[in-house]
């Protein structure tokens, strides 16, 4: 038997249900995993409001995670028992134990640490996802990134500044600001009131090429007006609601803009992908050019209260959840 967290309908954090369930048995192609610490995003309270459809319910939620090999099923042959593993966008996290297909986990280095791992994966895939493949940045750029001090948003500036970019950093309060400053930004601005005008003033009129904008319905249109003529709009959450009744001619009227809302599965949807991205993150943090920065941590208990915590908007970088 073990422990997880199950909703059998869609609503608010009370819907988190921990259960005690009988342990899983890896079926062909999987492993099953002991849990040693869960990530907690964004796309977790997608799914538990109904914005994000599961499967079926009821249903465990959460999508990354890291921990150590129990068991294979048939046809595994890259995973043994007591190998250490990571995983990033899998449904079904919020437990003691999971099964899992061998296809979707990698394994996890020696010298990374298994919150580490939970914290950092997902986010790092995404911030390599957004600056090196939906927009590749280049030295002398200058970007501007929404909650730059959450869990994608510490990762970027980070590795923006190791590739030579200026990072204008978007935070809510003095407070994450300076943590976005200390992890790589090279501007901060709080708040969204007057942003396009505040940019143009730290951009000498330029504006930016590209805005990474994880934030949504409440900062879309002040997005696009801080994009340069041509500029991207990478749209890539909804903490403040999902963003609708868009006119493709806003884009026009601002420059000929273009705009994108990537998601990452369609990025490591090929094994080589998955291996590769994850190599590159884990080397990047072995190195110290990124530091994943663990905010929260939270028993598994507690996974309404960190959902909460990462609504409200009371977090900082990662939140995980210890089995």
């Amino acid at each position: 038997m073990y422990r997880a967290i199950r909703i059998h309908g869609y609503g608010g954090p009370e819907v988190l249900q921990l259960e005690t369930l009988p342990t899983p048995v890896p079926g062909r192609g999987e492993i099953l995993i002991r849990q040693e610490a869960i990530g907690v995003n964004y796309i977790d309270i997608y799914f538990r409001t109904g914005l994000y459809k599961v499967p079926a319910l009821p249903a465990i939620l959460g999508m990354e995670g890291a921990g150590i090999v129990l068991a294979v099923g048939a046809d595994v042959t890259d995973f043994e028992p007591g190998d250490r593993v990571a995983y990033p966008t899998s449904l079904g996290g919020y437990g003691e134990c999971r099964t899992i297909a061998a296809d979707r986990i990698v394994p996890l280095p020696p010298d990374i640490p298994f919150d580490v791992a939970a914290g950092g994966m997902q986010r790092g895939l995404t911030a390599r996802m957004l600056l090196r493949e939906v927009y590749a940045v280049r030295p002398g750029e200058t970007i501007l990134v929404h909650a730059a001090a959450g869990g994608v948003g510490l990762l970027m500036c980070q590795w923006a500044r190791h590739l030579g970019v200026r990072t204008i950093g978007v935070v809510s309060s003095e407070e994450k600001g300076e943590l976005a400053r200390r992890n790589g930004a090279s501007d901060i601005l709080i708040g969204y009131d007057n942003l396009a005008a505040r940019v143009r003033k730290l951009t000498d009129g330029a504006m930016v090429p590209v805005v990474y904008d994880s934030v949504g319905k409440d900062t879309f249109v002040a997005s696009l007006d801080c994009l340069a003529p041509r500029g991207l709009m990478v749209s890539y959450g909804n903490s403040s609601g999902e963003v609708a009744g868009i006119s493709v001619r806003m884009l026009a009227t601002r420059g000929s803009l273009y705009l994108t809302r990537p998601g990452l599965t369609t990025y490591i949807a090929q094994r080589g992908a998955l291996l590769g991205g994850a190599r590159d993150v884990f080397d990047l943090i072995a190195q110290g050019v990124l530091r994943v920065h663990i905010g929260q941590r939270f028993a598994l208990a507690d996974a309404g209260a960190a959902q909460t915590a990462l609504e409200t908007r009371a977090t900082t970088g990662s939140t995980i959840l210890l089995p």
